[in-house]
């Protein structure tokens, strides 16, 4: 399996679109982050790194990185668009709570088998999708 620098590489040169120094450090910190970044976020850690990227720069290159398959969009139900890592990362759920936002991936196999089990009763063959189950944290419920 290629790394994700090298998928993103061949994608914009695909779209021939120019490998820049800008994208790569922005694609870099995307790459460290373990957070499910929204755009501002990522754009403030970017600074941190480049005083030079702007923040348009940082949108067109997320849209860049969803349409490469590296980036996954993530809604945790709040208004904010968020970023995670796809590429290369194996499938995975979310728990979220309502009160405080945090997020726990989940990797259920018997979650997934009745995903597959209730698109085969109904002809309907996967190709992806997102599950978010929402309530409250452990955290929230002692509070």
């Amino acid at each position: 399996m290629k790394n994700p620098q090298e998928v993103f590489a061949e994608f914009l040169v695909k779209e021939r679109l120019k490998v820049t120094s800008q994208r790569n450090t922005i694609l870099d910190v995307f790459l460290e982050s373990k957070e499910h970044y929204s755009p501002e976020e990522l754009y403030l850690k970017v600074k941190e790194k480049d005083p030079s990227v702007g923040q348009a720069t940082v949108y067109r290159t997320l849209k860049l990185l969803i349409d490469s398959g590296i980036a996954d969009v993530v809604d945790f139900a709040d208004g904010v668009s968020r970023y995670e890592l796809g590429y290369g990362k194996e499938h995975h759920d979310h728990l979220i709570c309502e009160k405080c936002n945090k997020n726990i991936e989940i990797l259920d196999a018997a979650i997934e088998s009745a995903q597959e089990k209730v698109a085969k009763a109904h002809n309907f063959q996967l190709t992806r999708h997102k599950m978010y189950l929402y309530g409250i944290c452990s955290d929230c419920s002692k509070k």
